[in-house]
């Protein structure tokens, strides 16, 4: 693993024992601190997860989904905290619809990802639950000053949200955004957040709090009931586990995407994508093309694994994937449909410890602030139902108690079975696609995570555009136009290539050394002692 960094200007990857990256520097201290208290990857992750709900609320909120990764020291467990569709959800309810609202009432599902928190405290965590919630009740009560990048996306939200229920009355000052640097304070989100944290989340789910969203819902258009709320149950599920060289990328199974990136790479395997040398417009061209076929099949087959018509084993057949990889012209631009198997606002962070443990977790209300729906008390709810499908008989076609396709992913690398590496790539449908990007950083060219990280991006955009970063260089988007491909730069501030974090093992001899690195496209910071 190359340690310096390769692309000049970039950051220093941190080593330590033990160590958290996320994409806010007031949430990845709380992870710390919760490890100097003596906890453990878990209790950091959890920590950090729920300060960012305070600190960064344009990417994230408590009614938000999650999902995790983790490496408990012997093997590796994953995490399903994507909640469901209400009841009232039927097709019927959408009668007159050609598709799914981008915002409001009607795209809101149940909100997994509290009870995600409590999973994952029970289950391997070693601090008292609520002991991990001190950060963000404290910036919550107190205030934090707001970042520049936090204050942007906060400024662009508002003519989208301001008229969606509670959104102005609990996001806004005098119907404006806070300014960089504005101290920003919520004390009704402080008493939530000390509701769920003395109750365990049984609050959120069951009592008060349940019943004042559903409240909420009924007097201001959705259709909430008390049994949705109290029906939800976070899964444990077995990652989908694809061979890369000799690494083993670590997906979560559908309704998650992450298979697309899986799809990806076995469809450059095929391809012979060493034969081009990194960083270079004929190696990127085979990316993009591969990251277009994996797109056409998640789009047209993935869904909640209960409605799922095709075995994700079919998806990840070698040979199936051999027979996409020959679509592609290695000298031409192409555009694909779906094959026939037959014959996607986040914030990701990771953890690890001194014992062993790693963890690679993210969280989301989708598009930024979500639905724009606000309940009182600060709980913002994401639009991951905006995601279901209308198309009758379609597998992700919208229906009571299913899971909707989700984009967020957080991502894990193993190799000979044991743990390499947690990472991840926030933002929508660039998740897989960064996945994908960051896998070959760190397997073909060696770099190490925070090298990873600040290499140039490119990425394919919800309209199919192909779109890279101002820093790509001209000799690779000149390539890239001469094959045939329309690319859109986009400017050096911009957000739409995600954010990433990632925690590696600095080699397999050191069991607790780690080399972490965050990204410098919004406010992240990698730590460690």
């Amino acid at each position: 693993m190359l340690i310096s960094p390769p692309f000049g200007g970039g950051r220093a990857p941190v080593l330590a024992r033990n160590t958290v990256a996320s994409s806010q520097p007031l949430a990845t201290q709380a992870g710390i601190e919760a490890l100097q208290n003596g906890g453990n990857a878990v209790d950091a992750a959890l920590a950090t997860a729920i300060t960012l709900t305070v600190v960064e609320p344009t990417m994230n909120g408590l009614g938000g989904d999650s999902f995790a990764i983790l490496w408990d020291g012997t093997k590796i467990h994953g995490l399903n905290a994507s909640g469901r569709a209400p009841a009232a959800w039927t097709p019927e309810y959408f009668a007159g619809k050609t598709a799914m609202d981008l915002i409001g009432w009607n795209t809101v599902t149940v909100p997994g990802m509290v009870a995600g928190w409590i999973e994952l405290s029970r289950k391997f965590g070693k601090l008292p639950f609520a002991q991990l919630f001190k950060r963000a009740i404290n910036y919550a009560e107190n205030g934090f000053p707001v970042s520049p990048v936090i204050a942007r996306q906060w400024r662009e939200a508002i003519p989208i949200l301001k008229n969606q229920p509670g959104f102005s009355e609990s996001f806004l000052i005098d119907g404006k955004a806070p300014a960089a640097g504005q101290i920003w304070k919520y004390p009704a989100q402080a008493k939530t957040l000390k509701d769920i944290a003395a109750t365990e989340g049984e609050s959120f789910y069951k009592g008060p709090l349940a019943q004042s969203m559903v409240g909420f819902a009924k007097a201001t258009g959705g259709c909430f009931s008390m049994q949705d709320f109290a029906d939800n149950r976070p899964e444990w599920v077995e990652p989908l586990a694809f061979d890369y060289g000799d690494y083993t990328l670590l997906e979560i199974p559908p309704n998650g995407s992450g298979i697309a990136a899986q799809m990806a790479l076995g469809i450059l395997h095929a391809a012979n994508v060493k034969q081009y040398p990194a960083n270079s417009a004929q190696r990127i061209h085979l990316q993009i093309e591969a990251m277009r076929l994996a797109f056409a099949d998640a789009y047209a087959y993935v869904s909640d694994a209960r409605s799922m018509e095709v075995p994700v084993s079919s998806l990840l057949d070698k040979d199936y994937l051999a027979s996409r990889a020959a679509m592609i012209d290695h000298t031409k631009a192409g555009s694909y449909g779906a094959g026939d198997p037959h014959s996607g606002g986040t914030v990701y962070l990771c953890a690890a410890d001194e014992s062993g443990m790693m963890i690679s977790y993210i969280q989301s209300n989708f598009k930024g602030f979500g639905s724009g729906v606000v309940a009182p008390g600060g709980i913002a709810f994401h639009n991951r139902g905006m995601s279901f499908s209308l198309v009758a008989g379609h597998p992700n076609q919208v229906a009571p108690g299913k899971r909707p396709f989700h984009t967020i992913l957080p991502a894990f690398l193993t190799k000979a079975g044991k743990p390499s590496m947690a990472f991840g790539v926030m933002g929508g449908n660039m998740q897989p696609q960064g996945h994908i990007q960051f896998v070959m950083r760190f397997v073909d060219e060696y770099l190490n995570p925070q090298a990873c990280s600040d290499a140039p991006r490119w990425r394919i955009d919800d309209l199919g555009k192909l779109t890279v970063e101002a820093s790509m260089p001209q000799s690779i988007v000149d390539g890239l136009i001469a094959i045939g491909h329309e690319v859109a730069i986009q400017p050096a501030n911009s957000l739409d290539f995600g954010s990433a974090q990632a925690i590696a093992k600095l080699s397999e001899e050191t069991d607790s050394v780690y080399i972490a690195g965050s990204d410098h496209r919004r406010d992240g910071l990698a730590a460690g002692f």
